[in-house]
C-alpha cells in the first residue's frame, strides 16, 4: 500500500493529505472545489462526492482512500471503494455508516474497512483496550474526550472546531452502553457528573457514537462501559435548554447554524483525554497484583506546529490518529483485509508510527 487519496480537504483533510506524505505515502487530495490556489504540496482533483462516477475517477490509482467529509457522506466512498478494492478509512462517529462498512466486510473483501479512526471513536477506543490487558477481570470502562476553547467565554463555554453537525446528532442521539454486562440505549445529555483534570474542573455527559464498537466487543465481558464527552461546567444544562426549551431538537440543521454562528471556532484550543479502567489486576501486574485497582490514560493536547505552521489540537491529533492507523495497515501490523475495530488495535504500536509518535511523551496535565 504506498498511494492514498484524501477526499476532503478541509478543516483535517489537508493536515491528513500532508501528514501521510510526509509518513512516505503518494498522496493526492480531492475535495468538492478547486484547491489548487493553495499550493499542497501534493497533486489535488474536484469531486463529486454523491456522484458515484466521480468517485470512482477519484479512486483511479489508489491503493488506499481516507475520507475526510461530513458523516452523510462517507458511505457512498465506502460503496465506491469496496467494489473497487480500495482500502477504506474514515473519521466518522455515525453510527448507520459503521453499520453498513461492516455489512460490506461481512460480504467478502481483499481490502482494509476502517471507519471510525478519529478520536472518539478511534484512539480513545484504543487506549482503553490497552488499559484492559493489564487486567485479569475488568469490571468498567469509561472514556472521555473533549476537544474545547482554552479560554472559554459565555455561558456555553465552547467552540465549534469541529463539524457542528457531528456535535447536534452525539447531543441528540441515543448512546449505546454497557451496564450490568448488557448493551443498551440511553438518552444523549444524561449521567452529567464532575470531573477534575489537572485542578480544573470539567463536567460530562453521556454523548452517542464516541464507542464504535466496543460495547459489542466487551458485552458480558463488562459491567459498565460508556463514552462521555467533557465540557466546561454548565455546558449540557444550557444545551439542553437550546434543544428542548427552543424545540430546536426536531431541526437539527437550523440548530447546526445557530450554534456556529453564535459560537465559531477558535485557534487556541485544547484536546483532552481521560480514560479509566477498573477491576482485578493480572498476578503478573507491577502495582498490585491479584488486587482491585483503577488504571487511568488521561492527557492534554494543545496546538502543534507541523511543516511551518500551527494547527489546532483537535485538527493535529484527529488527522495523526487517522494516520497512524493506515501506517499500521502498511506496516502489517494490522490486518490488511476485512473490518477493523479501533479496540483491536495495539496502543504500543500504534506509537511506534511516525504520526502515533507525535503522542508519546505527552504528559498528564
Amino acid at each position: 500500500m504506498s498511494t492514498v487519496h484524501i477526499i476532503g480537504l478541509g478543516k483535517v483533510g489537508e493536515l491528513v493529505a500532508r501528514l501521510a506524505s510526509d509518513a512516505g505515502f503518494e498522496v493526492r487530495g480531492f475535495d468538492g472545489q478547486d484547491r489548487t490556489a493553495l499550493g499542497l504540496p501534493f497533486p489535488t482533483g474536484i469531486v463529486d462526492a454523491e456522484d458515484p462516477a466521480s468517485i470512482g475517477a477519484a479512486l483511479t490509482g489508489a491503493d488506499a482512500v481516507i475520507s475526510c467529509l461530513p458523516f452523510h457522506l462517507n458511505l457512498a466512498i465506502a460503496e465506491v471503494a469496496h467494489e473497487r478494492q480500495v482500502h477504506y478509512f474514515d473519521l466518522t462517529e455515525d453510527v448507520p455508516t459503521t453499520a453498513r462498512v461492516r455489512q460490506m466486510a461481512k460480504s467478502g473483501t481483499d481490502v482494509v474497512l476502517a471507519p471510525q479512526c478519529g478520536l472518539a471513536p478511534g484512539l480513545i477506543g484504543i487506549i482503553g483496550a490497552s488499559l484492559t490487558a493489564q487486567f485479569a477481570r475488568v469490571r468498567s470502562i469509561e472514556l472521555k474526550v473533549g476537544a474545547l476553547p482554552q479560554n472559554p467565554v459565555g455561558l456555553l463555554g465552547y467552540a465549534f472546531n469541529w463539524s457542528s453537525e457531528g456535535v447536534v446528532n452525539e447531543y441528540l442521539n441515543d448512546c449505546e452502553v454497557v451496564r450490568s454486562g448488557v448493551r443498551q440505549l440511553v438518552p444523549a445529555m444524561t449521567e452529567l457528573e464532575r470531573v477534575v483534570i489537572g485542578g480544573n474542573e470539567f463536567e460530562a455527559a453521556l454523548t452517542s457514537g464516541g464507542l464504535g464498537t466496543m460495547c459489542e466487543t466487551y458485552e458480558g465481558d463488562v459491567q459498565r462501559l460508556d463514552y462521555k464527552t467533557l465540557r466546561y461546567p454548565g455546558h449540557f444544562e444550557q444545551m439542553r435548554f437550546f434543544f428542548d426549551e427552543l424545540g430546536l431538537r426536531e431541526r437539527r440543521e437550523l440548530a447546526g447554524q445557530i450554534l456556529v454562528d453564535a459560537k465559531p471556532p477558535v485557534d487556541s484550543d485544547v484536546v483532552y483525554l481521560h480514560a479509566a479502567v477498573g477491576g482485578v489486576l493480572r498476578d503478573d501486574a507491577p502495582d498490585a497484583p491479584g488486587q482491585p485497582f483503577r488504571k487511568e490514560y488521561v492527557r492534554a493536547y494543545y496546538p502543534q506546529e507541523i511543516d511551518g505552521r500551527t494547527w489546532r489540537a483537535i485538527s493535529w491529533t484527529t488527522a495523526a490518529s487517522a494516520v497512524a492507523v493506515v501506517e499500521m495497515v502498511r506496516a502489517g501490523t494490522l490486518p490488511r483485509s476485512g473490518f477493523i475495530p479501533q479496540e483491536s488495535i495495539c496502543f504500543e504500536q500504534f506509537l511506534a508510527t511516525t504520526n502515533g509518535a507525535r503522542f508519546a511523551g505527552l504528559k498528564t496535565p
